[in-house]
């Protein structure tokens, strides 16, 4: 068996684990550790949650997406009802500072705007979108405002990494500047990747996350 097969068929596991996806649906090819996916969808919920089912398996250093999103029964549903019932879920969301944040509609395609404290309020936002009946797609431009001093920012953010892994945080660099971290260095997977990534956005005070680490191949080589 080859390593790409080998990898697909991780890939096609990975899928048929997650409930509301049909895995049957979507078709996965594999080319140098990048995972393609390709089909139709009944939702942007579905469609996002293949791609992150796909960027966790081990091996995988990258997903191409080209799925699309059929909804043929939601055809009539206006961009007005669709702003609606994403305000209206915002509202009853606990989490989520809905009176920061503007929405717009068009084609069914919903563009959030505004500003949270934290990155977990902003993907949180964006799957209550994206779990809109209707919703074609979602552009997440919320800001996540800095509320701590950068040299601050910068210890935390290298204490996160080394909790989430004592190697993963020695091979990890972080440069901040304007309320930004940057990471650079090297890890063993796309899952090492992301962690990284997330550790940096769990930190108070952090607007964005320019994410410049590598994925190490086998050969040695090391992949973007």
């Amino acid at each position: 068996m080859t390593e790409e097969l080998s990898l697909r068929q991780d890939v096609e596991r990975e899928l048929s684990w997650e409930p509301i996806i049909r895995s049957a649906e979507i078709g996965v090819s594999v080319k140098d550790g990048i995972v393609t996916l390709s089909g139709v969808v009944d939702s942007h919920a579905v469609k996002r949650a293949a791609e992150r089912a796909a960027a966790r398996v081990q091996g995988v250093r990258a997903v191409s997406s080209q799925l699309e999103v059929s909804q043929p029964g939601f055809k009539g549903r206006t961009d007005s009802d669709i702003a609606w019932a994403v305000a209206n879920a915002l509202a009853w969301n606990a989490v989520i500072p809905a009176d920061r944040i503007r929405i717009e509609v068009c084609r069914g395609w919903v563009t959030l705007e505004g500003f949270v404290d934290w990155r977990f309020q902003k993907t949180a936002t964006e799957d209550v979108a994206a779990d809109i009946a209707g919703v074609a797609g979602v552009t997440n431009m919320i800001t996540v405002c800095p509320a701590a001093p950068l040299d601050e920012v910068k210890r935390e953010v290298e204490t996160a990494l080394n909790e989430s892994s004592k190697m993963l945080g020695r091979r990890v660099v972080v440069e901040t500047r304007d309320d930004c971290v940057t990471l650079w260095g090297s890890v063993h997977s796309q899952k090492q990747r992301e962690a990284a990534e997330d550790a940096a956005w769990s930190v108070n005070g952090v607007r964005d996350v320019s994410n410049h680490i590598t994925v190490e191949a086998e050969t040695g080589v090391a992949a973007t």
